[in-house]
């Protein structure tokens, strides 16, 4: 099940969001982790814009280029908002579990 927190007409994060974000924690750069999940840097940086937007802070600080080059971290305030989506993907997930097994008994064989 996929989950996503709206905000007015967006949406503040989502699981493609939070895997995004996890890239970047590992990476240390946008373009890196956009490489590393196989989706362009403007898609990236445009998802990245977007949560900066919603949330009351910012969930991703870059620095620019130069001698030393640039790069990206999540902040402090992003890994809560990381943590507190995965735990409410947890315990949604197993709050549904039993009915999406009854429901999947329900489907058609896969050919």
């Amino acid at each position: 099940m996929k989950i996503h927190i709206p905000h007015g007409t967006e949406s503040a994060i989502g699981s493609g969001k939070a895997d995004l974000l996890e890239a970047i924690q590992r990476a240390g750069s946008i373009s890196a982790a956009a490489r590393a999940m196989g989706m362009s840097y403007r898609r990236a940086w445009d998802l990245v814009d977007t949560m900066n937007r919603c949330f009351l802070q910012p969930v991703v600080e870059t620095a620019t280029g130069g001698s030393h080059g640039g790069g990206a971290q999540v902040t402090a305030f992003g890994l809560e908002v990381l943590g507190r989506y995965r735990d409410l993907e947890l315990k949604a997930n197993a709050a549904v579990t039993a009915e999406v097994e009854a429901l999947a008994i329900l489907l058609r064989p896969v050919e």
